[in-house]
């Protein structure tokens, strides 16, 4: 039997404010690791929908997505994966104190780009820093490129 092919979608957000963005720091198979906060499209959900989500249930924050920064496609070495991520940014919102964060999600934290730059090591792929530089590049593409039936 052949086996199908697909990618695996997944969504992350640029949260910037005051010269930091918002990463969380998490456990992975590979350790502790940094990264946007982001996750995998849900059945029936929109891109726009599941990157709000995603970043409601990793930071506690509620975020808004205003501008696609970007589509990346990361074929993972080492494993039979490939994953094809939406970047978003957009406007923060209120903050849920006493929100239990998603499994595996260690902490928030805020970091300057040279502090991101800097944790290169400790990325959870090459897509962390190559978001931030394309959202700091002022890399904005409108909603509207993005059709969501359904």
């Amino acid at each position: 039997m052949n086996r199908v092919w697909k990618p695996n979608v997944t969504v992350a957000a640029l949260i910037e404010r005051e010269g930091r963005f918002l990463l969380v720091e998490e456990e992975t198979e590979d350790g502790r690791r940094f990264n946007q906060p982001a996750g995998h499209l849900d059945e029936g959900e929109s891109l726009v929908a599941a990157c709000a989500r995603e970043a409601l249930e990793e930071t506690a924050w509620s975020f808004t997505p205003t501008a696609l920064v970007g589509v990346y496609q990361w074929p993972r070495p080492k494993a039979d994966i490939t994953y094809l991520r939406f970047a978003f940014a957009g406007d923060l919102g209120t903050h849920e104190s006493g929100r239990v964060l998603d499994a595996g999600i260690l902490r928030t934290v805020w970091m300057t780009p040279d502090e991101i730059g800097a944790t290169a090591d400790r990325h959870r792929s090459p897509l962390v820093w190559q978001c931030v530089a394309d959202c700091l590049a002022g890399r904005r593409y409108p909603l509207e490129l993005i059709r969501h039936y359904g």
